[in-house]
């Protein structure tokens, strides 16, 4: 069994041609200006706020 060493290990170097793989996604949120109607939640929403109301 080894001692931990006092001097930091440099970061190792990445792997060539690998890249993060990205996806770039809508998270349904809206803006809404001041003074304007809330936009109305979708159906998916409504059903499930009606389950919950029951």
């Amino acid at each position: 069994m080894t001692a931990p060493t006092s001097s930091p290990r440099a970061e190792r170097a990445g792997t060539p041609s690998a890249g993060w793989e990205t996806e770039l996604r809508w998270t349904g949120e809206q803006l809404v200006a001041d003074g304007q109607p809330e936009p109305r939640p979708n159906r998916a929403t409504r059903r499930a706020a009606r389950r919950r109301n029951r």
